[in-house]
Parts: structure tokens; C-alpha cells; sequence
């Protein structure tokens, strides 16, 4: 009785993992209605490890401290998930929770164990926090990646999954191509996410580095940051080269191609540069290249 039980619950589970877009609420309630209460149980925090594909790395403490006072007053009123590992168990979803619950002076925490995948569990992670909370968007970015490369998805399948679009996918994995002190200022709130992708446009790291300094220093506006990024003395600086500076007559052309193919696109010197990260992206390029004028 109690395997069939599993056995349904494990056929739901597989449905709605294949739904599109994916929706962590529809998700969590599934398997939250479906888990009979006395299978509900209580774990020790101590026994309760971080979700590998957690793609959060920073939480506010303030807001784990007021989730705290409540779980201090009225408990956890909804259960995590979390899965059996070979030494205790890892959290599927609800890490805020059991990290507020530790604040709160808390033991246990009522969990639904269950059996999740790798490619489940880290869809689950980024699903809670991007429809949940807001990840900073270097952590965003990181997560899309991940999912890109384990799950074998292209950005137009991952922009279903997660019910976004493709551009949107695509600017935010330019993201990642920033220096690393330049995506160090974006997760600190130094500089916004619409300041980098202004400067994920830009080729040379040194010139990056310069206008993200002067956006900190300066208090730029992404208006002002885009005059500066367009001018010749930034696109070009410390370049030397043969070939004409690009026309930006072209610049058009990237865009459209780049939303095409979701992909990074550059036009210059009489050629077309498209950008790819493995062979399932260049196998996912051609695909969609031979399918460009059906």
C-alpha cells in the first residue's frame, strides 16, 4: 500500500517536472498534499546538510532574523523537504527556514523526506529562489549555467522551464563573462545588474574595470554609464589593430542574431563571430542556424 502510494506520488512528481514553465508553488503543494501527515516528520537541524545546487550564497540577515521571531512564536508552520544522503540529509527546499529556525533556538524542524534526482534538486533550488526571493543576479546567472550544462537544456528550453525569456536568459549569462571584481561589485549591490550588462557589452576587461570604478565613485546612471560605453575612446583604448573600427551600422544585425540565437554575436572585418560554450551549444547553434530561414 505504502510503495503504491510512493509509486503515484513518484508518477505525479515526474508529470509536473515536465510541465511548462515549471512553478516551485505548484511544485511544493504538490508534494505537500500528496505526503499523508503521518509521514511528516521531525529532523535535527544537525543532521541537515545545504542542497548542493543551493544557488544562494548570501541571505539577508534581517530577514532571517524576523522569520526567526515568528518561528519563535508560532513555529514552522510549513514543512521543508529534504532528501536521505549518505550521512544525514540535504535540503531540498526551505534552507531560510531551517536557517531562521536555528536562530530561533530551535532542535528540529518538521520535514517530508523524499527521493529527488540531482537535476530535480537543483531545479527545485533555483525555482524557490527565483520565484520566491530575489537572487542577486550573478547568482542567477551561475544557476542558469549549471542548469544549461546538467540538464543539457538550450536557452530557449531553459527559458520555458523557468518562465522567462530568452533574451533575458542570454543577458544574464553575459553576465558571467564580467571580470571577477566587476561581478564581486554586483553581488555587494555596488553596481546594478542593468550597469552590468552595459558593461558585459564590452570586450576589453581593462576598459570594465575603469567604468565600473567610476560608476561606484561617481554615482553614474546606466544613461550616463551607455554615452560612455559608446564612445570611441572606450570601445577602442589600449586596441591596437589593422582593421577598421566596426561600423555600428552593424550593431543591429548582433542583436538580432544574438536574440535568435541566444548566443553572443559580433560583426566585423567582413565576418560574423558566433560564440559557444560546449559541443550541445554548438550542436544546439547549427540546429537553430540551418533553421533560420524556415
Amino acid at each position: 500500500m505504502e510503495t503504491s502510494k510512493r509509486r503515484a506520488l513518484g508518477r505525479g512528481l515526474e508529470e509536473l517536472f515536465n510541465n511548462e514553465p515549471l512553478d516551485y508553488n505548484q511544485l511544493e503543494e504538490k508534494i505537500i498534499t500528496s505526503t499523508p501527515k503521518e509521514e511528516i516528520v521531525e529532523l535535527n537541524l544537525s543532521e541537515l546538510r545545504t542542497n548542493p545546487y543551493q544557488p544562494r550564497k548570501n541571505f539577508d540577515t534581517h530577514a532571517l532574523e524576523e522569520l526567526a521571531s515568528s518561528i519563535k512564536e508560532h513555529g514552522v508552520f510549513q514543512p521543508i523537504i529534504a532528501k536521505k544522503s549518505i550521512k544525514g540529509y540535504e535540503i531540498v527546499a526551505g534552507e531560510r527556514r531551517v536557517r531562521a529556525s536555528k536562530l530561533a533556538g530551535k532542535t528540529t524542524i518538521p520535514a517530508i523526506v523524499k527521493d529527488f534526482t540531482d537535476s530535480e534538486m537543483m531545479e527545485i533550488a533555483l525555482l524557490e529562489n527565483l520565484q520566491r526571493e530575489d537572487l542577486n543576479a550573478i547568482e542567477e546567472a551561475t544557476a542558469y549555467q549549471k542548469l544549461l550544462n546538467e540538464l543539457h537544456l538550450t536557452q530557449e528550453e531553459l527559458a520555458v522551464r523557468v518562465g522567462k525569456s530568452r533574451s533575458h536568459i542570454t543577458n544574464m549569462l553575459g553576465l558571467l563573462e564580467l571580470p571577477e571584481m566587476v561581478k564581486t561589485f554586483v553581488v555587494e549591490g555596488k553596481i546594478s545588474m542593468s550597469h552590468a550588462r552595459v558593461l558585459s557589452k564590452m570586450e576589453n576587461n581593462e576598459q570594465i574595470l575603469t567604468l565600473a570604478n567610476r560608476i561606484i565613485n561617481e554615482n553614474l546612471n546606466v544613461r550616463q554609464l551607455e554615452n560612455l560605453a559608446v564612445n570611441n575612446t572606450y570601445q577602442k583604448k589600449n586596441k591596437i589593430t589593422n582593421h577598421h573600427e566596426k561600423n555600428t551600422e552593424y550593431r543591429y544585425v548582433e542583436e538580432q542574431l544574438q536574440e535568435k540565437l541566444g548566443t553572443k554575436v559580433k560583426v566585423k572585418a567582413k565576418k560574423i563571430e558566433i560564440s559557444f560554450v560546449n559541443t550541445h551549444d554548438l550542436n544546439r547553434l547549427l540546429e537553430l542556424i540551418v533553421g533560420l530561414d524556415q
